[in-house]
């Protein structure tokens, strides 16, 4: 799944194309859906938030700015947000043994359909163990920076900054 395509697909959806947002939905939801998935951890749940996520998609589409990043990049964000959405005001997350430092990547969603899922596994795996750790708790687990501090016992700022530079230092090599 290039990310041409996808753009493609979202400016033909921003213009009201249905067929470019079916195409659209079968080329992501997959991928959509395991993100949504982990982190709920309910079927039921997960769907919903797919669905409301693409409702979004189709009334926003023409928001996408592609200088802020890729459109599955977008897309994955307006789904987090969905389901961290459902977590805090339905309490729908399980009780769950959070990730450890040495939990890696095995469990994760990665289903994303780069050049080779071994490139994004290889990318994540040079992150530094603090940074990898806080990237897989908050966009895997759902947790909020403020329940990150709490869970790994580290100031607010720190917690941020890894999730940061971490972001940043995956997509400098995702581009290599």
């Amino acid at each position: 799944m290039e990310n041409d395509e996808l753009l493609t697909l979202l400016s033909a959806t921003a213009k009201g194309d249905k067929i470019a947002f079916g195409h659209l939905y079968q080329k992501t939801s997959a991928t959509l859906f395991a993100i949504s998935l982990k982190m709920l951890g309910n079927r039921a749940h997960a769907e919903e938030a797919l669905q409301d996520a693409f409702v979004k998609v189709w009334h926003n589409a023409s928001e996408y700015q592609s200088s802020k990043g890729a459109v599955m990049s977008w897309m994955i964000s307006i789904v987090r947000y969905r389901s961290l959405d459902m977590i805090r005001h339905h309490k729908v997350r399980k009780e769950q043994t959070l990730v450890d430092e040495n939990d890696h990547l095995d469990d994760l969603p990665i289903d994303v359909d780069y050049e080779d899922n071994s490139k994004l596994v290889d990318c994540i795996e040079q992150l530094d163990p603090q940074q990898r750790q806080a990237i897989h708790l908050a966009y895997y687990r759902g947790l909020t920076h403020h329940e990150l501090v709490d869970h790994i016992a580290t100031p607010l700022g720190t917690v941020k900054s890894w999730i940061r530079r971490g972001l940043q230092q995956l997509q400098r090599c995702l581009t290599l």
